[in-house]
């Protein structure tokens, strides 16, 4: 073929490098937005914080590109940086912890050590006061590091001696004897195999020969799995107790705690700021940004009047320049597209708001997108990791949106508030004579709403709720 030259016409989407900021910064959550904005900071000298003579914008929306947002306080990453600070000066040296004032190099004792030691802390600890021998010190250290969270010795002994070094020639009968000591420890329970010698050691710790105690003893040894299964007319026939000594016997095993090192464990504070405030004005439902979600950002004059002297376009500090105001306006445009929606959701779920989970209305992103003319994946972004600060809690924006359920009178019923029905219809049932699922499919079905059996259990598993068998008590 002989090689020719065409010309073609076309017309075809191109996303710009503004467009891709905005899209970009659209889906982030507050936090990560905070992050980029620092990060973009570091490498654009024009663009800086407005620390604060300029007032943020009085009303809802947002004047010119170069307005200040309101930026987030930086003070619960700060608290995160001083926790795990001070957790790694726990682990280098425990002992500060008993440390007088008068020890002290400066005399302020604000943040030595205020948090709870570590399980495994807490053990050595008692370790280092026991009269134990040196080899015994090693092999009771050794089952404490080989406890899980909670406090469980999750490995057997044959494991733990089959991973120690030949020239230990530890057997099993030496790590049960230091099993032994690690179960005397506090707290009750810390070194068990299973739930069942976890709440025996606690009450062997417990001591007293009261019948309720012995009961609950026997409970726990033997029939442990009936009574998690609320067989009472079986465990009655095998302990031969009465009804009252076997619900005194349930108390006492249920005032005892079945991971004794989970107060120990470390959790992280996740820190959420709402972007949408919620609140009721005049009778009428209103959203508004929060002030301290928003990033307060201008441009540096000096460096701006730098860069329009400049007429070379190419220069660094013009395309900077651009690029700071590109930034102030996609934030700007950010929390405007935010504020729309949110205020959408809260003109179709008004009623949630006046009564709670169970006037939660059906709703679906195709719904707002077409209310507010923009497409279902703009909405898709806006409502994921943007928290609203309602009367009723904070919640993520997706949260009110969901499937829904055909009635009786041919109107839609949310998912949201049939698991709110359900909740309340197993709370208010009586503890002998628990709902089952099709029960309370058939109580649903009376008030209009037609749920199956299996659906009813979907939702039930959601909410964390027992199966009726579970649910019976005495």
């Amino acid at each position: 073929m002989k090689p020719t030259l065409q010309f073609r016409l076309s017309q075809h989407l191109t996303l710009t490098p503004q467009l891709q900021q905005s899209i970009r910064l659209l889906q982030l959550s507050t936090v990560e937005l905070n992050q980029e904005i620092e990060r973009i900071l570091q490498d654009n000298p024009i663009l800086e914080r407005d620390e604060g003579e300029a007032e943020a914008p009085a009303a809802p929306g947002f004047g010119e590109a170069q307005a200040p947002v309101q930026a987030a306080p930086e003070a619960p990453a700060q608290a995160g940086e001083t926790a795990a600070t001070r957790d790694d000066d726990w682990q280098a040296d425990f002992a500060t912890q008993w440390r007088g004032a008068e020890d002290d190099e400066d005399g302020d004792r604000t943040f030595v050590a205020p948090d709870t030691p570590t399980l495994r802390d807490h053990l050595y600890g008692q370790l280092s006061l026991t009269n134990l021998g040196e080899r015994d010190r090693v092999l009771v250290g050794l089952l404490i590091d080989a406890l899980d969270e909670d406090g469980y010795l999750t490995q057997s002994l044959e494991e733990i001696a089959a991973l120690l070094p030949p020239e230990a020639e530890a057997s099993t009968d030496e790590l049960a004897i230091a099993l032994k000591h690690l179960q005397n420890f506090e707290p009750a329970g810390v070194g068990a195999r299973t739930p069942a010698e976890c709440l025996e050691l606690q009450l062997r710790a417990r001591g007293g020969d009261e019948p309720n105690q012995r009961l609950a003893l026997e409970i726990v040894q033997r029939h442990l799995e009936l009574l998690a299964a609320r067989d009472y007319s079986r465990l009655k026939a095998l302990t031969g107790a009465g009804e009252d000594q076997l619900r005194a016997a349930q108390r006492v095993i249920q005032s005892l705690n079945p991971r004794p090192g989970a107060s120990f464990a470390k959790v992280e504070a996740r820190y959420i700021v709402p972007d949408v405030i919620v609140r009721k004005a005049k009778g009428v439902w209103r959203a508004s940004l929060n002030p301290e979600a928003m990033p307060k950002l201008r441009v540096n004059r000096l460096y701006a009047e730098l860069a329009a002297r400049q007429r070379n376009g190419r220069n660094t500090l013009a395309s900077q320049l651009q690029e700071a105001r590109w930034l102030i306006k996609n934030v700007q445009q950010r929390f405007d597209t935010i504020l729309r929606v949110s205020q959408a959701i809260v003109d179709r779920q008004r009623h949630f708001f006046e009564h709670g989970e169970v006037a939660m209305r059906p709703m679906v992103l195709r719904e707002i997108a077409d209310t507010l003319g923009l497409h279902e994946s703009t909405i898709s972004r806006v409502t994921t990791q943007k928290y609203m600060a309602t009367p009723r809690g904070t919640f993520e924006l997706k949260y009110f949106f969901g499937s829904h359920v055909a009635t009786d009178t041919g109107g839609a019923c949310s998912a949201t508030a049939i698991r709110a029905l359900i909740k309340q219809l197993v709370a208010a049932e009586e503890a002998g004579a628990p709902l089952s699922d099709s029960r309370i499919s058939q109580i649903l079905g009376q008030q209009g709403i037609v749920v199956a059996r299996r659906t009813i259990a979907k939702y039930r598993e959601a909410l964390q709720i027992p199966p009726v068998n579970q649910r019976k008590r005495l």
